[in-house]
């Protein structure tokens, strides 16, 4: 692990998202309430909260953290979900990996509930799309980034 014991404590923020893409019929199901499971995007928002506050049991050098907030948003459109996940602390480290772990266990737990209803379902796009605090200060990921230029 990284030694973080003489920096100071200060306000930081992440902001992670990823994309669960599916079949139109899958993401109607989700919109209207009719997955068997039960409310799909309930379930996947107290996922990712509890996935935020679990990242340094999961990642092995990750620092544990108290996490101050968690949010975990969603965006339906015709063929996929959004997931965007917000975790801020004041703390001596960042909480990017905290972000992107509650985005992907968010996006996850989607999969999960409406697999029986849409195998082909991917989840992709999982990005950090900003951070505040910190040494090395703010990040934000331009809309058209150097990843854009991979072949998905």
């Amino acid at each position: 692990m990284v030694d973080v014991t003489a920096k100071d404590a200060t306000h930081r923020r992440a902001i992670a998202r990823c994309k669960v893409f599916m079949e139109a019929d899958t993401a109607s199901r989700i919109a209207s309430g009719a997955i068997t499971k039960g409310d799909v995007l309930a379930v996947a928002r107290v996922a990712g909260i509890q996935a935020a506050k679990q990242t340094s049991h999961l990642i092995p050098l990750c620092h544990p953290l108290l996490v101050g907030s968690v949010f975990v948003n969603f965006q339906i459109e015709e063929r996929h979900v959004e997931v965007e996940a917000q975790v801020d602390t004041v703390d001596r480290t960042g909480v990017e990996m905290e972000a992107m772990t509650a985005c992907s266990i968010a996006a996850l737990t989607i999969y999960d509930m409406c697999k029986s209803v849409d195998r082909s379902m991917v989840i992709g796009e999982l990005t950090l799309w900003e951070k505040t605090g910190g040494r090395s200060g703010q990040y934000r990921r331009a809309p058209e980034s150097e990843f854009d230029r991979f072949d998905r």
